[in-house]
């Protein structure tokens, strides 16, 4: 966990990496409960016999929106704010790309970028280039600039 002591040490870091989340392993169990929670039932994540078959990565594939939700937990776990700090909000997306798949059952983690810090009304709105990479994997499974207002 990097702690980030204050406003001005955080505007300091715009335009580097800052942190890198901890593994976590995507499980059919988390697939399955994102699939009851979206209505996404499509096969190639939840039927494990048929993606076992039919896909070559030799089981099933968590949703890319799976892995985007994520994000927040790996922000979370991974950079902490100062005492002076009331509230972080989830402000929303820039760009957001799924190179590669994610099959269920391997590990991902989040390299994370703060590209920008920019005055808001009443604190900053920080931009976050995060890019999650699969154990293992050529290609990151998900490469997002994520949006988090700081009050």
């Amino acid at each position: 966990m990097r702690t980030i002591a204050s406003l001005e040490e955080l505007k300091s870091l715009a335009g580097q990496e800052v942190a890198t989340s901890a593994w976590m392993t995507v499980t059919q169990e988390q697939v399955d409960r994102f699939a009851e929670a979206t209505g996404d039932h499509q096969w190639i994540h939840v039927d494990v016999q048929r993606a076992a078959r039919e896909l070559p990565y030799g089981g099933t594939v968590a949703h890319g929106f799976l892995t985007l939700a994520l994000l927040p937990r790996m922000l979370s776990e991974s950079i902490g704010m100062g005492p002076d700090v009331r509230m972080l909000l989830n402000y929303g997306l820039n760009r957001v790309r799924f190179p590669a798949p994610l099959p269920v059952g391997r590990r991902v983690r989040g390299i994370i970028a703060l590209q920008a810090v920019e005055e808001v009304a009443g604190g900053v709105q920080l931009t976050w280039l995060v890019t999650v990479e699969c154990e293992g994997a050529d290609k990151p499974v998900c490469v997002a600039e994520f949006l988090v207002r700081r009050y």
